[in-house]
């Protein structure tokens, strides 16, 4: 049986998908990883640091599901990408991945001695889980923009030829830098939100603005490196967007200022970049008129939009080569079947609005701010 829907667009709506997914898994784990990494800074005593725990206790775990869901599709629907990513950064995602793992660890144990130096380690270590993830995804997505040195043989195996050192140079660096920015933007956003107004409350946005002034500052910083450092690939000659999945079909070269490209022509998409730098200015606005949730919506619309703006600048590439551009990775030649594509799309019909339907009602019963009377009488808390 043929899928009713060609192959050309079922391809675009997983592209698309991805990006819902990436965006999702920033504006939700992304203020965990936030929160926790302001966490010793804007928690001075321990009722403090515990009260910052709680802001995020309720739903950091439910908010993990955008990672895996991410990285299943990613498995499902581009094996290509799969296959070169998790393997050229294995090392960078051991890094992201013992660090997330002293988040469960760090909550479950602080608390289980009163001893402050104990407690301090904890702390500690989640500033660790949340700070690290944050550096290294921005760090990986400035490799993406830079390319990838990998290259696929006549049988399509990928060869990596990377080290972890070099994956952190001067222009991943930056974009991992805004990457933290725009996540403790977020966090200090949702900390204002959810925290009682007091001292952390204060903290929290006074570390909002400045994260705010930086993200912006870090972004054109990066719009301008992207242009004058040469970075971008195009392909040459006709391609079939709805021919069969191989590498090897088109030809593709680097082309120093490519990532503009689809900008110039397509002048909407400069949507995505505006709203890149309106989002902080939104949320810097909200916070110093103590309009929380209209920072919360402004460091959410920065996020969208510059994860946005790194999607639409790469299209229709997704893991381009730094050192075999023939072998770069795109829309059109790295996905999964037409029938796959199809059958995933189904399912994800199916359960999507369900995992929103459920997020979205948890938030609510969640809803209120945590006060330090909560933490001192609640046995349930952290």
């Amino acid at each position: 049986m043929v899928p009713p829907i060609d192959y050309e667009t079922l391809r675009v709506i997983w592209w698309l998908l991805m990006g819902v997914l990436l965006i999702g898994f920033a504006l939700t784990d992304g203020f965990d990883l936030g929160v926790a990494a302001l966490l010793p800074f804007v928690g001075k005593t321990d009722e403090e640091r515990r009260m910052v725990i709680n802001a995020v206790g309720a739903t950091w775990e439910g908010n993990q599901v955008w990672f895996i869901l991410g990285g299943g599709a990613i498995f499902a629907a581009w094996p290509f990408v799969y296959a070169v990513s998790f393997s050229g950064f294995y090392l960078a995602m051991f890094l992201v991945l013992a660090a997330l793992i002293l988040r469960p660890v760090g909550f479950k144990y602080r608390s289980k001695r009163p001893d402050p130096a104990w407690r301090s380690r904890w702390d500690w270590a989640l500033f660790v889980g949340g700070f690290v993830p944050a550096l290294v995804f921005g760090v990986a997505v400035g490799n993406v923009l830079a390319g990838i040195p990998f290259r696929l043989d006549s049988d399509l195996r990928s060869f990596y030829e990377g080290t972890l050192l070099g994956l952190f140079h001067p222009f991943s660096l930056l974009a991992g830098l805004l990457s933290v920015t725009m996540l403790v933007l977020h966090g200090s956003a949702w900390l204002a939100l959810k925290i009682e107004h007091g001292a952390v409350h204060d903290r929290a946005k006074r570390f909002g603005q400045i994260a705010a002034v930086l993200s912006i500052v870090l972004f054109a910083a990066g719009g301008v490196m992207m242009a004058t450092m040469g970075y971008g690939f195009r392909m040459q000659g006709a391609v079939d967007p709805a021919g069969p999945s191989n590498p090897h079909m088109a030809a593709m070269i680097a082309a120093p200022g490519a990532w503009l490209d689809n900008f110039s022509a397509h002048p909407l998409m400069l949507l995505a970049p505006l709203l890149g730098f309106v989002g902080p200015i939104i949320a810097l606005v909200g916070i110093r008129a103590r309009r929380e949730a209209l920072a919360f919506g402004g460091s959410s619309a920065a996020a969208t939009g510059i994860i946005a703006t790194v999607g639409l600048s790469m299209f229709p590439f997704i893991l381009p080569s730094s050192i075999d551009p023939a072998s770069s990775l795109t829309v059109w030649n790295a996905s999964s079947s037409h029938m796959t594509l199809f059958n995933m799309l189904l399912v994800t019909l199916l359960f999507l609005p369900i995992v929103l339907l459920y997020t979205a009602w948890a938030y609510k019963v969640m809803f209120g701010r945590v006060t330090l009377q909560d933490v001192r009488t609640n046995p349930d808390f952290y």
